[in-house]
């Protein structure tokens, strides 16, 4: 169970990402979060020591919403399983899961600043990491074949990447879930789930 600082701290970073998400990252100060979370600045400073490091927190709460993506209710031993994860994906869940414009506001950071190229690190290290356990589980129990499942994950993600990257200047609907359904085709012909190509992706 979680302290009433702990419970309070994560108030303040979802404080924090509401209003970055309406007025931007670099608008939103200390005071608006603040008077957001109906705390005084003092306490934010406390807790958090600057805006960097409550900006870093941010990251992490990122990293938090963003692994929800991997949650399958099982083992991922059978096609039908591995093929939903690969589904959420390549889905609008990343962008249900946390604001696009608020993500790419924090990953400029790195540009300017080492701590925040190490922890965006951590966070793309271990959403990969995820993917290949998910990927070691799937061969474990014969579902796939892959040989390197590091490797195998490193090229799935690129396609991610690039693929949010490119979609955010996409805004015909038709033509966005057109792509995300060619990547994610791509992604399962990779992993030989070719069958399954022409199963709809849900969004």
């Amino acid at each position: 169970m979680k302290s009433i600082g702990e419970r309070r701290k994560q108030e303040i970073i979802k404080a924090f990402y509401s209003e970055a998400n309406k007025k931007g990252l670099e608008n939103t100060s200390i005071a608006i979060v603040a008077e957001r979370a109906g705390v005084n600045p003092s306490l934010i400073i406390h807790y958090f020591k600057s805006r960097e490091g409550l900006l870093l927190s941010l990251v992490d709460y990122i990293l938090e919403r963003y692994l929800t993506i991997y949650h399958v209710k099982s083992t991922v031993d059978t096609k039908e399983k591995l093929v939903e994860t690969i589904g959420n994906l390549f889905s609008r869940k990343w962008n249900r899961l946390f604001s696009d414009g608020v993500f790419y506001s924090c990953y400029a950071q790195i540009y300017q600043n080492k701590q925040f190229k190490l922890r965006f690190k951590e966070l793309h290290d271990l959403l990969h990491e995820k993917l290949q356990k998910t990927l070691d589980e799937a061969v474990a129990h014969g579902v796939i074949s892959v040989d390197n499942t590091s490797e195998m994950s490193e090229i799935i993600f690129a396609l991610v990447d690039g693929a949010y990257y490119y979609l955010g200047m996409v805004d015909d609907k038709e033509a966005y879930s057109h792509r995300v359904a060619v990547y994610r085709q791509t992604a399962l012909r990779l992993l030989k789930l070719d069958e399954f190509i022409a199963i709809p992706v849900k969004e």
